[in-house]
């Protein structure tokens, strides 16, 4: 998790939601990604979708079948149907996504029986940290706004 905190820090230093993720297999990073829909302007450059997609080119096939995904928020829906697509064996997230998060949040996308593949969760490892990178984030552009609010 403190790898995938590490692609977050990137993306908050580029003016991103900072969200990271790294994909794992037998213990190595082959996949890393943070948020990059406002820099590539693509509503599908999540986090998990740039990790996913660099694991796949690293081991050279599509299914991810024993590898892990760490990331820092609750997967989407997007991302938790990827996460099935790519047949990633297990995901772990840092902190609870209230407003979007499809692990168990708003929706329960990973324990539906009636997916061919399904992947394994943990939640809340490092939640206050994977926290804290958002609340900063989210406070650095309040104030931005503020301030440029007043010197109008």
């Amino acid at each position: 998790m403190r790898k995938a905190l590490e692609q977050a820090e990137i993306a908050r230093s580029q003016a991103e939601v900072p969200i990271g993720a790294v994909v794992v297999l037998n213990g190595k990073v082959i996949g890393r990604g943070y948020n990059q829909r406002e820099i590539n302007e693509n509503a599908l450059h999540h986090a998990e979708m740039i990790a996913i997609s660099n694991a796949c080119k690293k081991i050279g096939y599509w299914r991810l079948i024993d590898c892990e995904l760490f990331v820092t928020i609750e997967p989407c829906p997007m991302c938790a149907g990827a996460l099935i697509n790519s047949r990633i064996k297990r995901v772990v997230f840092g902190a609870l996504d209230p407003k979007a998060g499809a692990v168990v949040s708003l929706e329960r996308i990973l324990d539906n029986p009636k997916f061919n593949h399904h992947v394994t969760y943990e939640g809340n490892v490092l939640e206050t940290e994977c926290q804290e990178i958002m609340k900063k984030f989210f406070r650095e552009i309040r104030l931005r706004q503020k301030n440029a609010k007043n010197s109008l």
